[in-house]
């Protein structure tokens, strides 16, 4: 028996457009755009979704957004999510992030200083999976080496965050990676190496611009840099395990058992705060995780009512070919971030649309997850209400359009993902 078609019903967005019009609008008149609170935005949207389609009950609403949050991608993505902030509370307690820091200064030349900030911030973001946690590291130093060696500091902090975006989208315990990865439904090496030979042109290319620029300066170093290689090692761990295809829970836990113990052993984590350290870490991503929670929720009426049938239906009358799919997949991230300005929050809206663009076109999971995190990265790094750029202009005393212009990653990745597109095999 032929299952009916459902139709699409433009209505059922009403929730998500009411979640704009709150988040942006409060973030345009009071100038600051995490003046609401996201899942404040998010809950007033949620109601609103109740309130639609008087042919359901309140019962037989709560039965639908139950099977949503209830979704094994959903629950999966919330506890790795936990796994991640004890991992992250417990590495960074035991003084894994000035350990790096203090090592890729130490390695690298002082006559490459800003790109050195680039690479760095590379892998301390693919370590540390937090664009965020990057820059408040490498933003001191990026003032210092501007100060020393005379380059503007925005061409500095620009390099650092472009850094801070590279692992943005590649970290194994990045919340945007673990988000692709789940509502796309493959593995993370798989997406890993999906991703980063997509991203991989324009890291190199980023280099040669910073090195163009700045190779007439250097970087003296003014004092000593302590570092500790026993503490850099749970941060490879955790990468080399993930790129092994280990599974992700017994990674980061197994990280953060060495995070701990490491820690201890070197007396930077007393024996009697080796919980309270995690707890920290768990704690700072409950935030994401109830959001995630509350999407799902409001997805899931939006989609029982026909609202991802409609956008769907919309976007298959502009595409015609997996080309123009892929291209679609990272339009809608691109588009839903610069809505949100959360990557994390837009890779979680825009997942179930993906997902369903992916599977009628044929595009591997791998790829349409990879697209996702870029294209919502190249946004994040972008807009200059995000987090990162108000950060990064914050600890540095410049305006995010003053950085701007030295965003050259953001801009390439994006040129290089549209690249990789157009040279897809197959109609």
């Amino acid at each position: 028996m032929e299952t009916k078609k459902q139709q699409g019903n433009a209505v059922a967005l009403l929730p998500i457009g009411v979640f704009l019009v709150i988040f942006l609008g409060a973030g345009l008149i009071s100038g600051d755009f995490y003046a609401m609170p996201a899942i404040v935005a998010f809950l007033i949207a949620l109601a609103v979704a109740f309130a639609q389609n008087k042919k359901l009950s309140f019962a037989e609403k709560l039965h639908v957004i139950a099977g949503g949050v209830g979704d094994d991608n959903i629950i999966t993505m919330c506890l790795i999510f936990l796994c991640a902030g004890g991992f992250s509370g417990a590495v960074s307690a035991a003084g894994g992030v000035e350990s790096t820091v203090a090592l890729g200064l130490s390695i690298l030349p002082s006559s490459v200083a800003v790109v050195g900030l680039f690479v760095i911030g590379c892998f301390i973001s693919v370590s540390m999976g937090t664009s965020m946690g990057t820059i408040s590291a490498l933003a001191p130093i990026a003032v210092g080496i501007s100060k020393t060696a005379g380059f503007p500091i925005a061409i500095c902090i620009g390099a650092v965050m472009c850094g801070a975006m590279f692992g943005d989208n590649l970290s194994m315990i990045s919340d945007t990676t673990i988000a692709a990865v789940k509502t796309q439904g493959c593995e993370m090496k798989d997406k890993f190496k999906e991703n980063f030979f997509i991203v991989l042109p324009a890291a190199l290319l980023t280099i040669v611009l910073f090195y163009v620029l700045t190779r007439n300066g250097s970087y003296a170093v003014t004092e000593a840099l302590e570092y500790d290689l026993l503490k850099v090692v749970p941060y490879l761990l955790v990468l080399v395990g993930a790129l092994l295809g280990v599974n992700v829970f017994v990674v980061l836990i197994g990280g953060t058992v060495v995070s701990l113990i490491v820690g201890v052993a070197t007396g930077s984590i007393p024996l009697n705060q080796v919980f309270q350290v995690v707890g920290t870490g768990i704690t700072g991503m409950y935030d994401i995780t109830v959001i995630s929670i509350i999407v799902a929720c409001i997805v899931s009426l939006v989609r029982e009512y026909g609202g991802i049938q409609f956008v769907l239906d919309c976007i298959r009358k502009c595409i015609h070919s997996p080309r123009g799919a892929e291209v679609g997949i990272g339009g809608l991230a691109l588009l839903v971030d610069a809505c949100t300005a959360n990557n994390t929050v837009a890779i979680v809206m825009a997942g179930p649309i993906a997902k369903d663009i992916s599977d009628e076109y044929h595009i591997s999971p791998k790829r349409s997850a990879s697209l996702l995190d870029i294209f919502s990265s190249v946004g994040q790094g972008l807009i200059p209400y995000g987090a990162q750029l108000l950060s990064a202009a914050t600890l540095t005393g410049l305006t995010p359009y003053a950085i701007m212009p030295y965003l050259y990653y953001p801009f390439l990745m994006a040129a290089s993902a549209l690249i990789f597109i157009m040279l897809r095999k197959g109609k």
